[in-house]
């Protein structure tokens, strides 16, 4: 494989107790898949654990080594269980430093607010060696550790540091996508659709069945990161459902 059409791949670790026990429903899996899809970077994996430095460090090692990046949301607030940065820098092997930067921006940020306290100064820790992740919705920043990045798990803070990332990660071709549906059973057309993959190279074709109006349906999502590969087999999958006499809806039910 070239590096042109090199697969970059992440991984995502979604930390929190809150989302394990239901009370919090996580946001920021489908933002930061698409975020990843526009910069060429296929989320690969995410693994959702609890506010514990063991899960999260045998979670950390386990993806960055699998994968050219990795992030983590949640557990880098201001609050004694806000362990992720401490738990990063144990699964790195480094100590936790205060960045001299993130302090000053932490400063000014609540200049007006009361002060830089102790509990808002966790906000300047990072793994030592570390680089920060612009943020300029709240102030603290992200953190950005080899190839790990640690960020907000409010899914507004991390669009922030999404933003900041735009441009600056190193991906391949972005996934692009096209969907046709169509009322018909899936089992009923799987080896078609198999037949259809095979038939183009690097496509991959998702099928997304439903019930609607009283019948079923289903949605065939093809991706591909060549357009005129995804377009030929769009095509392909259309006019077969036709010859069966099953009317194609380009772009979807």
């Amino acid at each position: 494989m070239t590096e042109t059409n090199r697969i970059w791949t992440a991984a995502l670790i979604v930390v929190g107790d809150e989302i394990l026990s239901g009370r919090t429903q996580d946001k920021n899996i489908a933002q930061i898949a698409t975020w990843l899809g526009v910069q060429g970077i296929r989320l690969r994996e995410v693994r959702v654990v609890p506010d514990v430095t063991a899960a999260i460090v045998e979670a950390v090692n386990t993806l960055r080594a699998r994968n050219d990046y990795l992030f983590t949301t949640g557990g880098i607030g201001p609050t004694h269980d806000d362990i992720t940065v401490d738990a990063v820098a144990e699964a790195l092997g480094v100590p936790v430093v205060v960045h001299p930067r993130a302090r000053a921006i932490l400063e000014s940020h609540y200049a007006t607010r009361g002060g830089l306290t102790e509990a808002r100064l966790r906000m300047a820790r990072v793994p030592e060696g570390a680089d920060l992740i612009e943020n300029r919705l709240s102030g603290a920043p992200g953190i950005r550790a080899g190839n790990v990045f640690l960020m907000a798990g409010v899914p507004s803070i991390t669009a922030q540091m999404l933003d900041g990332l735009t441009g600056k990660l190193e991906g391949g071709l972005p996934l692009l996508s096209h969907t046709v549906g169509c009322w018909v059973a899936e089992s009923e057309i799987a080896d078609l659709l198999r037949e259809t993959e095979a038939s183009f190279a690097g496509v991959q074709i998702g099928s997304y069945p439903f019930f609607r109006e009283g019948r079923t349906g289903a949605n065939f999502v093809i991706r591909s990161t060549d357009a005129t590969v995804l377009a030929a087999c769009a095509r392909s999958l259309g006019e077969a459902l036709a010859t069966l006499g099953r009317e194609p809806f380009d772009g979807g039910i």
